[in-house]
């Protein structure tokens, strides 16, 4: 073996104890993350505040009744509405909620430089100067009895302005398994969730728009869903966008309050991912295949 040939050795393995060194950290601060990750009350106090769940639906017969069914179940919220914002559905979505005696807005298509549903959300929220706190819920979300109750305990107790309870991913197919934990992987080891909620910085932020807890003035100073009309990741950039308004939020514990499942097979989570993991490396070739190179070295190489 030349001098070469083990200088080269000698540099990959330090490259690797480097890798190595870097995974362990992140796992180290993935288990400090999980500790201070703010948890709900099982039992919350009941709230005074008058809430509005929005629910943007397009196309969603096969879940609305079952996602009404849930907000209908709610305690400990004396003040409920539920506002069902039927986003163009081909379907009976319309009909079903308005069985299930929720309020069905039909959105107006969105406008020049608006997205589905930021449009849809904005209408939802629109003339609520007699709500304190604003709740958006996907269609597909399925909320424990206490889960508005004890997310707006949280939004209150912590002086917070959004909160966003990152509901339990149910995942079924081995394709699911696979993906779906690299969300909240993401955030778990890349955010530090105390200097996040603490900061001003819009940078540290996430957020889940399948369910999303803000206070209605907050939400009018960040200037609502019209701020993020064009973004991809509204839920993200909501949460962005209340910082820059001088407003406090951070992602909590949904699990035992929500549940959802957001694909059923691989086409559908494939596009979800291409479309979502795009925008948030800014819609960069460049940044795709950079993101990709480090999560191989990180976490692909040291094994």
């Amino acid at each position: 073996m030349t001098t070469r040939t083990r200088g080269r050795r000698g540099v990959g393995r330090q490259v690797l104890r480097g890798l190595v060194a870097v995974d362990v950290a992140l796992a180290v601060h993935a288990a400090v993350n999980g500790a201070l990750l703010r948890t709900p009350a099982a039992d919350p106090p009941a709230t005074d505040d008058r809430v509005r769940v929005v629910v943007p639906a397009r196309d969603e017969a096969h879940q609305i009744g079952g996602c009404l069914d849930a907000l209908a179940a709610q305690t400990g919220v004396a003040h409920l509405q539920v506002v069902v914002v039927d986003d163009g559905s081909t379907d009976s979505t319309a009909d079903l909620a308005r069985d299930r005696g929720a309020t069905v807005l039909p959105a107006d298509p969105p406008r020049d430089g608006w997205l589905g549903k930021p449009n849809a959300c904005a209408q939802g929220a629109a003339g609520a100067a007699d709500v304190d706190v604003l709740v958006f819920v996907d269609a597909d979300v399925r909320l424990a009895p206490h889960a508005v109750a004890a997310a707006v305990h949280l939004l209150r107790a912590h002086d917070l302005d959004l909160v966003s309870p990152w509901p339990r991913q149910l995942a079924v197919t081995p394709a699911e398994r696979l993906v779906q934990p690299l969300q909240q992987w993401l955030w778990a080891t890349l955010l530090p969730l105390r200097a996040a909620e603490r900061s001003p910085r819009p940078s540290l932020a996430a957020a889940n728009g399948q369910f999303l807890v803000v206070d209605r003035a907050a939400y009018e100073r960040a200037g609502g869903h019209g701020a993020v009309r064009d973004e991809v990741l509204e839920d993200i950039a909501l949460l962005r966008a209340v910082k820059r308004a001088g407003g406090r939020g951070v992602v909590v514990d949904g699990s035992t309050l929500a549940a959802t499942r957001m694909y059923e097979d691989w086409p559908a989570l494939a596009a979800g991912y291409e479309k979502s993991l795009w925008a948030a490396l800014g819609g960069s070739p460049a940044g795709s295949l950079a993101a990709a190179a480090a999560l191989t070295a990180l976490h692909v190489v040291p094994r």
